[in-house]
């Protein structure tokens, strides 16, 4: 599902995304199932997990339904929305907004193994086309 840019969730915190990782592979979850996914390998509760789908929530990012005594969590922001919007704030905020200096700077930085360089002429081939 793509939201329009005005109707977006605010921004989205290091662990909420943990949280909204959790969703986005498989929802929807409840808050103990949540937890039993990200909580056991960051030391969190499940108290700490819902206080984060609660801010999820009031952000608008995730959708809760009854389901008898507990809810059920799944998310209204799709995966590739949300990494498109980071990646284009960080482009901006960092490159003025080109995408050609953040490949250039991964490349001096030697971050950009072999099979990285080949998808990306794959995808420059693509677009050209």
């Amino acid at each position: 599902m793509s939201l329009p840019e005005d109707q977006r969730p605010e921004r989205i915190s290091e662990a909420e995304h943990a949280v909204m990782e959790a969703l986005w592979r498989q929802s929807p979850l409840t808050a103990a199932e949540v937890a039993d996914s990200v909580g056991h390998d960051r030391g969190w509760s499940l108290a700490t997990v819902k206080t984060l789908l609660s801010r999820l929530v009031n952000k608008q990012a995730v959708a809760t339904e009854p389901d008898g005594r507990r809810f059920l969590y799944t998310p209204l922001l799709a995966r590739a929305d949300y990494v498109g919007g980071e990646s284009r704030r960080l482009v901006e905020r960092l490159f003025g907004g080109r995408a050609a200096p953040l490949i250039a700077h991964l490349a001096e930085a030697e971050a950009l193994s072999e099979d990285d360089l080949c998808e990306i002429e794959a995808l420059l081939k693509e677009l050209r086309q």
